[in-house]
């Protein structure tokens, strides 16, 4: 197996349902322009509070890609 070369790019994707629609939002985003993803992580978490409840979630993660030769 070659030694692979990453780089990767920092999103914020977010949801008004959970953590993981946020996540899922950034990537299917990220996917229509960027090839050969293949790690993601959790950089940073917050939330928007109103009348007391959660109504929104931001995630910003860091994608990792592998670059072509």
């Amino acid at each position: 197996m070659p030694d692979h070369i990453y780089k990767h790019i920092e999103l914020t994707g977010s949801s008004k349902n959970s953590i993981e629609e946020a996540v899922q939002n950034a990537v299917t985003k990220a996917q229509q322009s960027v090839r050969n993803m293949r790690w993601f992580q959790m950089t940073e978490l917050r939330g928007h509070i109103d009348d007391g409840n959660v109504s929104h979630w931001q995630v910003t993660i860091k994608i990792g890609f592998t670059l072509e030769d």
